[in-house]
């Protein structure tokens, strides 16, 4: 017990460092959602919506890619569940997290936005989001924790529609848009070893490493994270239109 904490008292500001330079790498791999190919009306949209309403986006079953990994399917048998059934469960729950993501952060905005999958009222002015996606991939989570940088990652990626009806008339389609989000480039338990090695230690660096990475893979990786980081992105494209447009604030936008 005493040679333990001789050691580690010994060795203390080399882990501290260990640890600065894996958390250093971790985050520049740093997953975040993107807006790509955004294509605009010519004029931008000047009336506040009095709501905005946000639609579940369609996804399909045979759009989702499952986890490959062995444990992975060893968890789907073990729950009973077939992998068509595991699909299908996957597009749904990220359906209903996107649209409830979107609202929650418009709503930060202090916009009136409402889930709905009926028609918009004809008497409101209203800003209508709508989409469809395109990916849903859960990626290989066990090359993510070994290998990272990029390898086996998640993705969710859709393409959007913002339509603007006037109260009593017809919709007008106000922006288009890709959105996606990944699970980032972090580099994995092998990478961050490499900076044990360095500093004499590799044993105590694939552990630190590791550990840092187990938590950071845990809180951005997967479909769920994904799709929480592809809904905020369409959330903050939308408060660049209400920018734009002069009925919202730069500060608001930002949530």
């Amino acid at each position: 017990m005493l040679t333990s904490v001789k050691f580690l008292k010994q060795n203390a500001a080399r882990f501290a460092c260990m640890a600065l330079v894996c958390a250093s790498a971790l985050r520049s791999g740093c997953a975040s959602g993107r807006i790509e190919n955004a294509s605009a009306t010519s004029a931008p949209l000047q009336v506040r919506p009095d709501n905005i309403y946000v639609y579940t986006f369609s996804a399909s079953a045979d759009q989702v890619k499952l986890d490959g990994g062995m444990m992975q399917k060893v968890k789907t048998q073990l729950e009973g569940s077939s992998a068509a059934q595991k699909q299908a469960a996957d597009a749904a729950a990220v359906r209903e997290q996107v649209a409830d993501e979107i609202v929650h952060q418009l709503q930060s905005m202090g916009l009136r936005a409402i889930r709905s999958d009926i028609p918009a009222p004809a008497d409101q002015n209203v800003l209508l989001v709508q989409g469809s996606f395109d990916t849903i991939d859960s990626g290989n989570r066990r090359r993510r924790m070994l290998i990272g940088l990029g390898a086996g990652k998640s993705e969710v990626s859709g393409s959007v529609r913002i339509l603007y009806k006037p109260a009593g008339g017809a919709p007008r389609l106000v922006q288009t848009f890709n959105a996606s989000a990944d699970s980032g480039k972090a580099p994995g338990m092998v990478e961050t070893a490499g900076v044990g090695a360095a500093a004499g230690s590799v044993a105590t660096s694939a552990a630190a490493g590791g550990g840092l990475h187990a938590v950071s893979e845990t809180q951005r990786a997967g479909v769920s994270a994904d799709a929480k980081r592809l809904a905020d992105a369409v959330a903050r494209q939308i408060g660049e239109i209400g920018v734009s447009g002069g009925w919202l604030s730069t500060q608001h936008s930002h949530g």
